[in-house]
């Protein structure tokens, strides 16, 4: 399955990149993550529950950062295992370019699943895979912007969860 897709952000793309190194981010941006641990130089361990039609697992898994060019690109390749459910591995090599506004953040993923997931059928798997990357980097937009409704964005709140980022990347 692969797919690809282009979002903009409201972000430099120094911020983007930070976060897409930081694990406490990709844990609050992935879908299920229960833990991500590690750091962009030696991978990330981490552990996601994930509903896929009838089967539920809890995948643990290593992800690894290569290709690193600082604010400009990454891969990310991941590979998790689900017990009897099977196993999902892929990877998404990821494209930032600073443009009016922030960010224009360029993916192309490629997931792959065995075991009791790909007996599910390429229709149910493709629609969640999709679903779970669209989720992933919709999750990493609202984290750099705030909410994305415009009266929520701003006050107190909006403050807060731009302050939650500037803690995270050392930023004020």
């Amino acid at each position: 399955m692969q797919m690809s897709d282009t979002r903009q952000i409201a972000a430099k793309p120094a911020e983007v990149y930070a976060a897409l190194l930081n694990p406490e981010v990709l844990k609050a941006c992935v879908p299920g993550a229960t833990e991500v641990t590690g750091s962009p130089e030696d991978g990330f361990e981490a552990s996601v529950t994930q509903k896929v039609g009838p089967v539920k697992a809890t995948f643990k898994g290593q992800v690894t950062l290569s290709d690193m060019i600082e604010n400009q690109s990454l891969t990310i390749t991941g590979e998790g295992k689900g017990g009897a459910a099977g196993f999902a591995k892929g990877g998404a090599e990821v494209r930032m370019e600073a443009v009016d506004g922030g960010t224009a953040l360029s993916y192309d993923v490629e997931a792959k699943v065995g075991g009791k997931l790909a007996q599910l059928g390429s229709r149910i798997i493709d629609g969640f895979a999709k679903k779970m990357a669209d989720q992933f980097f919709t999750n990493l937009q609202e984290t750099l912007e705030g909410p994305a409704e415009p009266d929520a964005a701003e006050g107190e709140e909006g403050e807060q969860k731009k302050g939650w980022l500037g803690r995270l990347t050392g930023k004020t």
